[in-house]
């Protein structure tokens, strides 16, 4: 817990019962929020989120809280915009403070072709939707004047497109509301209990079965993050993801002054300031595939080095703590949403290292999805057979932590 603890919460707990309509695997953001929306929006209660841990102790509760929607294609920055907006409602729909902060973003580039890329990002993000506006160097200096220009000398910033309704949220906060708001409608949310098995009946899904005794169901809705391709093999299906760590660290308290989320294109590297004044750093994925949460010091080394670069007066600060993730990487970096061709079994996976700001759009798309039995229009491109049918949505440069 921590000193922002919100003690309006009130999370009550239910004893498993032998089956349910739906089970979700899975009780991080993405899972709760399924669970959230098919309750409130449908009515959907005999629902049941099953969580290995506690809720939000996977990524959910690892991740640095940036929401964004300023993605490089037209289909990525609808469902992103959509997420966005969702945030920006969820503390008056939930009645919980969230600590939702719109901050602004700066996506800044090094190079002459990176300059072109976030001209037209700036121009296909507005036309979606999306708020964003390509800034020159003396306009960054403006806005945010702590950004070192000369890049330390070695990485000058040429420009940045701007993205102002950036936000961050508080991640346990986040969770708890989700949580709080499907149990008061009558969802189960069972801890503590891992899934070992999935029981078919001919190609059709009729249950799970964990360390704590089988769960019959009639959907199941695997949102397990970089743990995917464990549960998917429980089926037998073979999905196009891989698990990789992804770190981060936060120093020392900072004065309370900076206001923006900062991060380079070029140097895959992120900076915001939490709410309690610590510097919250982030980069890239763990090149080598893992199911690893410990960090390292050549993680710190190197985005220590790469983040004082373009935000000098980090060099005068402390590293507090560090922690690692697991993120499931899609060969396209871009979400695996929907349908399986398993009766049943529906995923919401390749969330990679932006899973948090789609919390809500991946909850009420996949909500949408088991209530009606049809795929909402915003998430079919993110279908699983995109890959069979060579449509893929590539946009690692939009992730910012993959060079």
């Amino acid at each position: 817990m921590n000193e922002f603890i919100e003690a309006q919460v009130r999370l009550s707990w239910q004893e498993a019962r032998d089956s349910y309509d739906v089970v979700i695997i899975g009780g991080g953001g993405h899972g709760l929020a399924t669970a959230y929306y098919l309750a409130t929006r449908y009515g959907i209660t005999n629902v049941a989120v099953v969580e290995r841990g506690y809720i939000g102790s996977g990524n959910s509760g690892r991740n640095t809280t940036v929401i964004r929607a300023n993605y490089g294609l037209p289909e990525s920055v609808a469902f992103y915009q959509r997420s966005l907006e969702l945030y920006r409602g969820l503390e008056a729909e939930t009645d919980r403070w969230l600590m939702h902060n719109e901050m602004g973003l700066f996506w800044m580039t090094h190079t002459e072709t990176g300059v072109r890329q976030e001209k037209m990002r700036a121009k296909l993000n507005t036309a979606m939707g999306a708020i964003t506006d390509f800034v020159t160097p003396e306009e960054i200096h403006a806005m945010c004047p702590e950004i070192d220009l000369e890049g330390g000398g070695r990485y000058p910033v040429l420009g940045a497109s701007y993205h102002p309704q950036g936000a961050t949220a508080r991640h346990d906060r986040v969770v708890w509301a989700l949580a709080e708001g499907a149990m008061r409608h009558g969802v189960a949310v069972l801890q503590h209990r891992t899934v070992t098995g999935i029981t078919m009946v001919g190609d059709r899904v009729t249950g799970v079965q964990t360390d704590h005794g089988p769960i019959g169901a009639g959907v199941i809705v695997s949102c397990v993050a970089g743990q995917s391709t464990l549960i998917a093999d429980m089926v037998g299906l073979r999905l196009p993801i891989r698990s990789h760590p992804l770190q981060a660290f936060v120093t020392n308290h900072y004065q309370r002054t900076f206001n923006h989320i900062v991060a380079s294109v070029d140097l895959a590297t992120y900076v915001s300031q939490t709410a309690r004044g610590e510097m919250l750093i982030g980069a890239e994925i763990d090149r080598q595939p893992s199911y690893s949460y410990q960090s390292s010091f050549d993680f710190l080394q190197s985005t220590a080095a790469k983040a004082s670069m373009f935000l000098p007066f980090l060099k005068d600060l402390r590293i507090l703590r560090q922690w690692g993730g697991v993120c499931d990487m899609s060969p396209d970096s871009s979400p695996v949403m929907g349908t399986t061709g398993i009766d049943g079994f529906y995923i919401s996976t390749g969330w990679g290292t932006w899973g948090f700001k789609a919390i809500p759009a991946g909850g009420e798309s996949m909500a949408e999805l088991v209530a009606t039995g049809e795929t909402p229009d915003l998430i079919k491109p993110f279908r699983l057979s995109r890959f069979a049918d060579d449509r893929v949505l590539a946009d690692a440069g939009s992730s910012g932590t993959q060079q």
